[in-house]
């Protein structure tokens, strides 16, 4: 198939059109999640609860906006052959998060910080 010049130069006009649209897009989202913000002030020492998306769930933070997780229990074990050699893990669901979002970590690790899970 021939292309004429006519074609190429529509062509070359769509291509730059395409080009120019992605360049406008993360300006375009960022123009409309700035209009779903607001500035806030807190004083010092003030608890603030803030909500977390995707989770949708409410979490406290202290002063430096950082909280805490914390295990809350042992969900399921096995034991791993990683590089001929056996590893125990365990899935642990901690809090603040959902059953199905719960992590594998290794049984070792958990028995040295938290004890009071294997008792």
């Amino acid at each position: 198939m021939v292309l004429g010049p006519e074609m190429i130069e529509d062509m070359v006009k769509q291509v730059k059109l395409i080009h120019e649209k992605i360049k406008a897009a993360p300006d375009q989202l960022k123009s409309y999640a700035d209009l779903k913000r607001r500035k806030e002030e807190y004083e010092v020492g003030e608890k603030v609860l803030l909500k977390i998306s995707p989770m949708k769930e409410t979490i406290e933070m202290d002063e430096n906006l950082t909280y805490e997780e914390r295990p809350v229990k042992i969900l399921d074990s096995k034991v791993r052959s990683i590089r001929n050699k056996d590893v125990s893990i365990v899935k642990v669901l901690w809090s603040n998060q959902k059953t199905k979002e719960a992590t594998w970590e290794t049984e070792a690790d958990m028995r040295k910080r938290y004890l009071e899970l294997f008792t």
